[in-house]
Order: C-alpha cells, then structure tokens, then sequence
C-alpha cells in the first residue's frame, strides 16, 4: 500500500476518527476485517470526548494514516516512563485490513516513540483470546513478557483478561 501520509492527530480530527475507530473495533462492520473485538465487546470502544482527551495529553500521540485524503487508520504512542513507550488503538479500516496499513502503522508508532519519548522498549496490551493477533506482533518482533492485565470494564469481565507483549526500539 503506496501513497500513505502519516500525521498526528489534532482536535479536529476528532469527528472523522472515532467513526474509523468504532467501525474497525465493533459491531458487525469490523467483521469485515480480520482482526476485530467485535465477538468478544459489545459496547463503544472509545469515546469522543477520551479521544480529545487522548490528542491534549502531551504525553501521547495518535498518528493519523491518510490515503488519498482519507483517514485510513490511526496508532497511538504513549510515554510510560524514561525509557518505554506504549503502543495502543492500532486502527485500520476494515476493508483495508490485510494490505499492509497495519505493519506500516506499527513502524510508524515504533519511530515516533524513539524522538518523541526517548524510547527504547515498546509495550501494548493485547486481550488473551486474541490469539492471532498476539501471533501477527509476535511475527514484528514483540515477545510475551508473562505479565497480564486486568481488562478495564465495569462491571468486571473474569473471562477477559490483557497480555503484555514488548519489544526493543
């Protein structure tokens, strides 16, 4: 996939970027693509307003992926202390999963969190049962550290249920 720009994201993308992230995530329009959470959460993944959050908080970043001047997929970075970032909302269009979109985000968050955070080791959070998907990062070099992670949700969900995957920048 050829002709992608790459930019961070600022309070106007807000209305154009939590619809890519709730079609990718949820309901039945992420199953289109290949990896999804849609058989697992039923619930929004993000809000407008945690987004807005998310893009005034100096110590994150949501990189926007554009193609042809659509909004195609996002990543976010984020400092977690002098030498680790966190990688998270990988987001690519449903329909445009499995060309690539997804491996050039990733490169893109691995070479943001160096400059932007002085990073040297990325870490994300993946749910346990997302076994290919573990597999796809596991395939770019990020390793299981053995470390889990309750999953965020009220009330609790005991059968889901974060790893911790990391890799060196």
């Amino acid at each position: 996939m050829s002709d992608i720009a790459f930019r961070a994201a600022t309070p106007e993308d807000v209305a154009a970027l939590h619809p890519l992230i709730e079609r990718a995530y949820r309901g039945e329009t992420a199953k289109a693509g290949w990896t999804h959470e849609a058989d697992l959460l039923f619930d929004t993944r993000t809000s407008a307003e945690e987004l807005s959050a998310l893009i005034a908080d100096p110590d994150r970043v949501i990189l926007l992926a554009h193609k042809d001047g659509a909004l195609v997929g996002c990543v976010q970075v984020a400092r977690v202390d002098d030498e680790r970032a966190y990688l998270g909302m990988l987001t690519v269009e449903p329909g445009l999963q499995a060309s690539g979109l997804g491996r050039r985000l990733l490169a893109a968050a691995e070479s943001e969190a160096v400059p932007r955070f002085a990073a040297r080791r990325m870490e994300m959070t993946v749910i346990h049962r997302r076994a290919e998907l573990i597999a796809w990062y596991e395939r770019r070099g990020y390793h299981l550290t053995g470390e889990t992670r309750p999953f965020p949700v009220d009330p609790p969900r005991p059968d889901l249920h974060f790893v911790v995957l990391e890799k060196g920048l």
